[in-house]
């Protein structure tokens, strides 16, 4: 029998995660990690870490006899998540915050806590695979059963340590074998709703959260097609996103989407569809799950959360610099998100877009 730290958000999947963990005879710790006060949240909306969420947590945690602890980690989230999200926006990229939570805070801040406790795992509800190569003994990720539930994206960054100590009950599980578990459980949050949002912008208005979490503004200015031709304002350029369609409030015989953000002209630039298909990426900050290829491999690529997967070369630069070459033109790529790499279901690693062409 092992000791596993569960991390429970109140949701219905880390419960199942509990759950499911406890009867295959596991101790289990229940944990809700505190990262950012947001009272304001209600229980229907698409979110996490409300206050609502700690109390579902604690009565499933309840329910299951486990030990439940909330453990404060909002300096750390706001260091490495939130502030680091803001530069992101203002220097004109798009970050993933869930990326750099599960990166800095369930699997590294946690784990050390797991290993204070005396546990020998932790455990999350992601929809994932953790697999070991008999032949050369070396941990790896592979996608969840579901595509549409798939959260190895998210997950990439994991280390070797912290892929063996690890465990995640769901990844050959669908949504709907999770919710019977919870039903049949009289698990409290059986129907509950998936978390969709951000935790700290719960609403999705970005601009609007880094105007009130910096107590500032920022300026309108120009939205102009490829050849710097003014076709009208923006009210602030942090707040618009590369491919995005709506909302720009401009006139056009044919739908116009940002194609980038020139924020030192605080200018949007807008264009076709056509102009946003890339052939080529680089990315910094690779991370390898796979063995790192001497040159180059073939994988497919994606470049967001649940984005389309387009086969690439990738080309390995050293010192986790890589370049992906698109097969087929890949559209809507945003510096500052991550690229990652599959070989079939097998994360090969991923890294952070710093540009495309």
């Amino acid at each position: 029998m092992s000791r596993v730290l569960v991390a429970m958000s109140g949701g219905v999947d880390s419960s199942v995660c509990a759950y499911l963990l406890q009867k295959a005879g596991h101790e289990c710790i229940g944990v809700t990690m505190k990262l950012y006060e947001n009272e304001t949240v209600k229980r229907n909306s698409h979110t996490c870490c409300s206050l609502d969420d700690i109390d579902d947590a604690r009565m499933v945690a309840a329910k299951l006899g486990m030990d439940y602890f909330v453990y404060d980690f909002s300096a750390r989230f706001q260091e490495e998540v939130i502030e680091k999200f803001i530069r992101y926006y203002e220097k004109g990229w798009t970050p993933n915050p869930c990326i750099d939570c599960n990166r800095f805070l369930k699997f590294e801040d946690l784990y050390a806590r797991a290993k204070a406790l005396d546990c020998d795992y932790i455990a999350t509800g992601h929809y994932a695979v953790i697999f070991r190569d008999e032949e050369t003994g070396r941990y790896g990720l592979k996608k969840g059963k579901t595509p549409e539930k798939d959260q190895s994206y998210v997950l990439y960054s994991l280390s070797q340590e912290q892929l063996a100590h690890t465990l995640f009950p769901l990844g050959e599980m669908d949504k709907k074998e999770v919710r019977a578990i919870a039903e049949s459980a009289g698990l409290v949050n059986a129907k509950k709703h998936d978390s969709q949002d951000i935790c700290f912008v719960p609403d999705g208005d970005y601009k609007g959260f880094l105007e009130d979490f910096g107590k500032k503004s920022y300026p309108a200015g120009d939205i102009v097609d490829q050849k710097g031709n003014v076709l009208g304002k923006h009210d602030g350029a942090v707040g618009y996103t590369i491919g995005q369609r709506k909302g720009l409030g401009v006139a056009a015989g044919h739908p116009l989407y940002v194609l980038d953000k020139d924020m030192e002209k605080n200018q949007i630039v807008v264009g076709p569809k056509e102009a946003l298909m890339k052939r080529e990426l680089d990315a910094e900050d690779f991370h390898w799950l796979s063995a790192a290829p001497a040159e180059t491999m073939e994988v497919t690529a994606r470049t967001r959360y649940h984005g389309k997967e387009t086969a690439a070369t990738l080309i390995n630069r050293k010192d986790g610099k890589v370049t992906i070459r698109f097969h087929e033109p890949h559209g809507a790529i945003a510096d500052g998100q991550a690229v990652v790499c599959y070989d079939n279901d097998v994360v090969v690693g991923g890294g952070t877009i710093v540009s495309s062409r």
